[in-house]
């Protein structure tokens, strides 16, 4: 086998080494991203678990916030969670780039995202405005979060 054949045979062998490996990690990435869709089902009673399990993936466990790929915002200490209002229509139409997790049931499927009942939004606003340093002790009801637009 000529030089110039085996040099050739590694130009091409890396490229398409790397796009397989692009593969595998998209593959990886959507297996995990569908594990993400099935966490619509927790407890309606649990703001902790529906934070734990969906919020703190952006906003950190001590809701402290991020920024690097995106900006995500601290919820800790944050002023604007005095209205109980901003933080549901938040949750539920998303807002700067957050998803919105009251799409209706049909676009929640066709897109993969996280489709929160009025109830679990409730849950997971009470629990972001009485936890991380936040002291908003009004509690709201799923029927509150109802009375609100929706996607």
């Amino acid at each position: 086998m000529s030089r110039s054949f085996t040099r050739y045979r590694v130009r091409v062998a890396i490229p398409c080494l790397v796009a397989g490996l692009g593969l595998v990690a998209v593959t990886a990435a959507v297996a995990d991203d569908s594990a993400f869709t099935s966490k619509a089902g927790l407890d309606a009673q649990s703001g902790a678990a529906i934070y734990s399990n969906i919020c703190q993936g952006c906003h950190m466990p001590q809701a402290q916030g991020a920024v690097g790929a995106g900006h995500y915002p601290a919820l800790a200490g944050d002023p604007k969670l005095i209205s109980w209002e901003y933080v549901a229509l938040t949750v539920l139409g998303g807002r700067n780039g957050m998803p919105a997790f009251a799409l209706p049931a049909s676009e929640a499927e066709e897109t993969r995202a996280v489709h929160l009942s009025d109830a679990q939004v409730a849950v997971v606003v009470n629990y972001v405005r009485q936890h991380f340093g936040n002291h908003y002790k009004q509690s709201i009801t799923a029927k509150q979060v109802a009375g609100l637009p929706h996607p």
